[in-house]
């Protein structure tokens, strides 16, 4: 694992294999970023790296756009790959692995280190000296409330007890030179950690750091239990604990490496109106209210901070990549806990995680011992029972002969394997995302909805005779054959000599 401390050393290796786009030309904060990032995702373009932004020429400010985006089709996903420790060239299933292989072991804790060698407090403003607005913080959307800061860095806070810290993305709006409004749902942790404090009757310290090393964002991102510490996960990720220095103003620890920190309270009873901003199932958002206010107390940053900026949309953006690779990782480990022949999991991110894949080893009926239906309704008590599969509407559980990374082969799958009429597992009033827009006005009001498996499972349909097998490159012809079509790809006069890819 090589273990990336900051997000500078993270665009350094993207620059490496030409995954990012540097852009001198000057582009306004005013939508313009916005546009370009969302356009950069569409075409699966190296990330945006805006140098020169109109109203803050001279600042050294920058924006890094799409930092988890997916990349082109030799390292489709790097940067997700290279953020959690990975080759560049690493398989959705091998990043799968890692994370799993992580979960089973203990947590290291972050390491504390001098505020002289934190890079996150090369300036610090107090007071009056506070001023949000000198950062180049977009905005993304031309629907949005405001310009979002707070779009893939991380809230951190604890309980009162101290006993817990969590690390986590929620998105927040400038209000004010010295406020953001704040999105906290209830259910979530940070949301459940704030209610402990407002149920002292007091504000509850936070910190949101911008800018931190690439592997925070994912972490954040990932569905552990209530009490666990994200940075903790993190440090059984590579082997060691990530650097933390002291708060100014509220006793947290925070990333030594972070671009920009961010502290101070979330008020007890003070709200702002906050949104809209468009979210990951990918329709324009048109609803604001009150929410939360965020009354900055300190701002630190490194020189010529860098700002990460994700444009919430449409498939493939962070909140896809990130969310759904983490969620994905969980369930797979939860899965394999219950003993169940797990060969990998993935939530497709062109679905806008409405999708999940789960594919099971081929054997799964002989070393079981029971039907699709039975391995259906055990899989979904397990997944839609959990945090993890709290915005899970739909599975689909096929074999281990597909690459469940490749949508095509998935909507093959699912297409020609799952019977129209009874290859589906229902499972009624369940606890949902309010989010998704097919949802009845009560659902998105309770946060009950039903859930669904698609099967497309052949094992207990072909007992005793041959299993279907898919006619491709691999299955259909001789060996001597395929060697011979690959070696001569180039001199059949294809441009693309790498025909093995």
């Amino acid at each position: 694992m090589t273990h990336l401390r900051s997000l500078r050393e993270f665009i350094a290796e993207l620059e490496s294999i030409g995954e990012v786009q540097p852009i001198d030309q000057e582009v306004h904060w005013n939508l313009e970023i916005g546009a370009i990032i969302r356009r950069s995702y569409d075409l699966r373009a190296p990330a945006p790296l805006f140098n020169t932004i109109t109203g803050y020429t001279g600042s050294g400010f920058r924006v890094l756009g799409a930092p988890g985006g997916l990349s082109g089709p030799r390292h489709r996903l790097a940067r997700i790959a290279l953020a959690l420790g990975l080759p560049a060239e690493a398989s959705g299933q091998e990043i799968m692995e890692a994370i799993v292989a992580a979960r089973a072991k203990p947590g290291l804790a972050p390491v504390p280190v001098p505020a002289e060698d934190a890079p996150c407090k090369q300036n610090i403003r107090l007071g009056d000296d506070i001023d949000l607005f000198a950062f180049p913080t977009p905005l993304i959307h031309g629907n949005d409330g405001g310009r979002y800061i707070q779009t893939y860095g991380m809230n951190i806070a604890k309980t009162p007890d101290g006993s817990w810290t969590n690390w986590s993305i929620n998105r927040m709006m400038v209000a004010g030179k010295d406020q953001l409004a704040c999105l906290i749902p209830g259910p979530q942790h940070l949301g459940i950690i704030r209610a402990q404090w407002a149920k002292l009757g007091k504000p509850m310290p936070i910190a949101l750091a911008l800018g931190v090393e690439p592997g925070l964002p994912y972490v954040g991102a990932m569905p552990l239990p209530e009490g666990a510490d994200e940075s903790h996960f993190l440090g059984a990720l590579f082997g060691e604990g990530i650097e933390v220095v002291p708060a100014e103003t509220v006793d947290l620890l925070v990333p030594a490496s972070a671009e920009i920190v961010i502290e101070g309270h979330i008020a007890f009873e003070e709200e702002v109106m906050e949104g809209p901003m468009n979210e990951y199932p990918g329709y324009n958002a048109f609803d604001a209210s009150p929410k939360p206010l965020f009354k900055v107390s300190a701002v630190t940053y490194r020189d010529g901070a860098i700002l990460p900026v994700v444009a919430a949309g449409p498939p493939v953006e962070e909140d896809h990549t990130g969310t759904g690779t983490m969620h994905a990782a969980e369930i797979l480990y939860q899965l394999r806990q219950a003993g169940l022949p797990i060969a990998s999991t993935w939530f497709s991110y062109e679905s806008a995680l409405h999708w999940l894949i789960i594919s099971v080893s081929q054997d799964w009926h002989e070393t079981l011992g029971i039907h699709a239906g039975e391995l259906a309704q055990r899989i979904g008590d397990i997944v839609f029972a959990g945090k993890a599969g709290f915005g899970v509407p739909k599975i689909l559980l096929v074999e281990d002969d597909i690459d469940i990374t490749d949508v095509n082969e998935v909507v093959w799958a699912f297409a020609t394997r799952t019977h129209p009429e009874h290859g589906e597992v229902h499972f009624p009033d369940r606890l949902t995302v309010g989010l998704s827009v097919y949802l009845e006005a009560e659902e998105q009001h309770t946060y009950r909805a039903g859930k669904v498996i698609y099967g497309c499972l052949l094992a207990d349909r072909f007992e005793g005779k041959p299993r279907p097998v898919k006619g491709s490159f691999e299955n259909g012809w001789p060996a001597e054959v395929r060697e011979r079509v690959l070696t001569s790809w180039q001199s059949y006069g294809y441009p693309d000599a790498d025909a093995r890819r």
